[in-house]
């Protein structure tokens, strides 16, 4: 996913700053027109709230010297040696509404180099107005920051692609929202911050140059292998497809829920990008939409396929003048690729619900089987994660999931169903448990713990936080320890409810 360097890059970025920062900004060397340089906004007083110690060894910086003295840089007010310091570009489709953007509350300081030669993006979120704010005061609160350390690792220890959380610094200073919030910035790293509304202002400004060289950039950076392809473009939207086909079908998997699916928050790499009004699934319904400004359920749950079809489209519309000089021609190929997504989106899904039900071998009515237990899991309200731990538990004891699943008796014929097509594989039971046991995770971010833990920090304890992420590290384990981050919210609640933050 992430090109290494070559000789010349290498050059760059010699002598490296004594704490670790590598910076090579190949970003930054690209058509002016893709971004705006610009410093981030000084704060009256910075502090280190957390800090991804094994994500900074992992890139090559010195985690003691961070925690000593990284406030200053994670909150903006000291660049790190190296760092150019940009806000990029870019339009999206909102609700399906398009319209110009950019980073309007983020800027990128450069991209650290490993020690291994990877390359990451290093954003500071937060980190005042930039020409892309339209108004808006460029600010974080602690709330929405800390939520978005605590999902994106999640999601990384689910083996969820994502960008990842290294720091949350508070500024020192309030922001308004609803009401006065402590400010704050995260510092997000990702293998880029390309989104398919990247191409789309790069198509709007009728740049062919820039359209040209963002193209090769992204290729170089993410797939390189595709380089010396005869149709760049197009090669471009047919892999950018298949690993988005492969990352919806695992956010699927797990239950969880982007909230807010519009095109300049859908990366090229293939990672989750932009945790705002995000969570996952307590009881499984397929309409299911947690965001408080999706008023029409566009982005919920069992719709997230359709939409990054959708998105795929407007990168195929960004592309076309690359794909061909002939319009006619370069839509009747855009819509070849395409055509793709679904059967790709199967292909993965179906392999990922196979494992969930540890299905070695592949039957046709896999996916029908799969099919029944969501609708009976949806017609007795029963809980998604719970349900396949479960699951996984029948396996190893030899009996059907417990009594504390609701309208239990209603699963016994899936059930039966289910283990007749175990016993058709002629794998152990051990085999299909530990299949299971990596697809199945016991440990979600649990909406009333996650709000628990960030009521908490904005409080001054960071000892709630500090135990769910513990706990969220590990999510394929069953532990003393954990148990209690396992269960389901108690019934009753009012539904939840997530917002942007911004």
């Amino acid at each position: 996913m992430i090109a290494t360097l070559g000789p010349e890059s290498i050059l760059k970025i010699s002598n490296a700053d004594p704490t670790g920062w590598r910076f090579d900004n190949s970003y930054a060397r690209l058509p002016q027109s893709l971004y705006s340089r610009v410093d981030p906004v000084p704060v009256a007083d910075p502090k280190l709230v957390i800090l991804n110690e094994k994500l900074a060894s992992d890139l090559g910086l010195d985690a003691d010297a961070l925690r000593k003295k990284g406030a200053e840089i994670f909150a903006g007010n000291r660049l790190p040696e190296g760092a150019d310091p940009i806000a990029q570009a870019y339009a999206g489709h909102q609700f399906g509404h398009f319209t110009n953007l950019g980073d309007g509350r983020a800027i990128l300081l450069g991209e650290q180099i490993t020690p291994g030669g990877l390359r990451f993006d290093i954003q500071l979120k937060g980190s005042g107005q930039t020409p892309y704010s339209r108004r808006g005061d460029g600010r974080a609160g602690l709330g929405p920051m800390l939520r978005e350390y605590i999902i994106s690792e999640a999601m990384h220890a689910l083996g969820m692609p994502t960008t990842r959380s290294l720091a949350v610094a508070t500024t020192g200073e309030q922001i308004v929202r609803e009401e006065l919030l402590p400010g704050a910035l995260l510092t997000r790293v990702a293998a880029s911050h390309i989104r398919v509304g990247t191409f789309e202002y790069a198509n709007a400004l009728g740049d062919r140059a820039a359209l040209v060289a963002l193209t090769e950039h992204t290729l170089q950076r993410h797939y390189p292998d595709l380089l010396g392809a005869e149709n760049k473009a197009l090669a471009l939207l047919g892999a950018v497809i298949d690993r988005q086909a492969a990352l919806i079908a695992k956010w699927l998997c797990v239950g969880f829920v982007h909230g807010v699916m519009n095109t300049d928050n859908m990366a090229l790499s293939g990672e989750t990008i932009d945790y705002g009004p995000c969570a996952f699934l307590d009881t499984y319904h397929p309409e299911t939409v947690f965001s408080s400004i999706d008023l029409a359920g566009r982005y919920a749950y069992g719709n997230q396929p359709d939409i990054a079809h959708w998105n795929l489209a407007r990168l195929a519309e960004a592309l076309l003048p690359l794909i061909d000089s002939d319009q006619e021609n370069a839509v009747a190929a855009a819509e070849e690729v395409l055509a793709k997504f679904p059967k790709d989106f199967r292909r993965h899904h179906v392999a990922g619900l196979r494992a969930k039900l540890g299905l070695m071998t592949e039957e046709e009515g896999d996916s029908a089987l799969a099919g029944q237990l969501m609708e009976s899991m949806q017609a007795v309200g029963a809980d998604f994660t719970s349900m396949f731990a479960a699951l996984t538990r029948s396996v190893e004891t030899g009996g059907p999931p417990g009594s504390e699943f609701p309208g239990n008796s209603a699963f016994l014929p899936w059930y039966e169903q289910w283990t007749a097509r175990l016993e058709r594989q002629n794998h152990s039971k051990s085999e299909v448990a530990a299949v299971m046991r990596g697809a199945n995770p016991v440990i979600i971010p649990r909406n009333h713990r996650v709000e628990e833990a960030l009521a908490a920090a904005q409080s001054g304890d960071l000892s709630v936080l500090h135990g769910l992420l513990a706990a969220l590290a590990h999510p394929f384990e069953e532990t003393a320890a954990n148990e209690p981050y396992r269960a389901a919210p108690p019934p009753g609640g009012p539904p939840y409810r997530t917002f942007c933050g911004t």
